[in-house]
């Protein structure tokens, strides 16, 4: 730049503005600058949500306490429903189409709600996780935290919801003659397995239902369709035995992580379901199925960080 002196001469100004030329982007490096929302690295992330986790268990006991505050008996309803479900599954599977074939009569009704207690536990979260960002939109553009917290924390909400409903099931279990033992102590690992699976579904159908909120409707069908072909009301391989179905179809349905983790939660509880009910390497296909939603779950929520609650 240059500037006329009082005598008419032209004269260098040598005060460049030091920003003069930069582009935004350099700018916002020069100042260090960052975008509002933008998506932090994925060990940041973890530690993010390690700073709320107070929050997320806060947010998960709110909604447990909400979830029946309208209703008579309240909490009661945790439990009630389920059981309902499985009178409901036991007079039409159990007494009317004979699905109780392979299963001994007087463990039946143990193995029918443990299969809806523990496949309810998976359904639940699934369906929470749909709605976790698109039913809190309030919540994801007022304030600034983490997002995975809101499907995270409506996993914990199912799985303290199967916690009450754990003491009906002891219950059942004890009355229809098994009796408590170290097998018992499995239920610990199998539940963890299967709440790290049911998390890293929440966070995939949260991402996924932020973007097509019709996807809320859809999903009740779709599982159903998975409750019915996982063995909630029967038992796999007497199903299976006997039958011209082909080896992968098979594999399918006993492999299947809804069916793997209430086989093993049968196995821990009922007394005359024992080892042979289960499929091979049950512990191993367990573990690899909680690892595989759980990770693959968190990458993708976390993917999509800065776009939630946009648009």
């Amino acid at each position: 730049m240059s500037e006329t002196t009082h005598d008419g001469t032209v004269a260098a100004n040598a005060s460049v503005p030091p920003d003069e030329g930069l582009t935004a982007a350099q700018l916002a490096a020069k100042y260090g600058l960052s975008v509002s929302g933008a998506r932090p690295s994925l060990p940041g992330y973890v530690r993010q949500l390690w700073g709320r986790r107070h929050f997320i268990l806060a947010f998960s006991q709110a909604k447990l306490t909400a979830q029946y505050s309208q209703a008579r008996l309240g909490q009661l309803w945790q439990v009630a429903t389920p059981l309902l479900n499985a009178a409901v599954y036991f007079f039409v599977f159990g007494l009317l189409l004979g699905a109780r074939r392979g299963i001994p009569h007087d463990i039946y009704v143990p193995f029918l709600v443990t299969g809806v207690f523990v496949f309810t536990f998976t359904q639940s979260t699934v369906l929470a996780g749909v709605r976790a960002i698109s039913g809190n939109l309030g919540l994801v553009r007022a304030l600034h935290f983490p997002r995975a917290a809101l499907p995270l924390s409506f996993a914990l909400q199912q799985l303290q919801q199967l916690l009450f409903s754990l003491v009906v099931l002891v219950a059942v279990v004890l009355a229809f003659g098994s009796v408590p033992g170290p097998s018992w102590l499995l239920v610990v690992p199998a539940l963890a397995l299967q709440f790290v699976f049911n998390a890293g579904l929440a966070l995939i159908f949260a991402r996924l239902g932020s973007r097509t909120p019709d996807l809320a409707q859809l999903m009740p069908f779709v599982l159903r369709t998975w409750m019915y072909a996982s063995g909630v009301m029967f038992s796999i391989p007497a199903m299976l035995a006997g039958r011209d179905v082909p080896g992968w179809l098979a594999d399918v349905l006993q492999w299947n992580p809804a069916a793997i983790y209430m086989d093993l939660v049968r196995f821990a509880l009922i007394d005359g379901y024992g080892a042979g009910y289960l499929p091979p390497h049950v512990w191993a296909f367990a573990a690899g199925w909680a690892l595989l939603a759980g990770a693959a779950g968190f990458v993708y929520f976390w993917k999509a960080e800065e776009r939630y609650g946009r648009g």
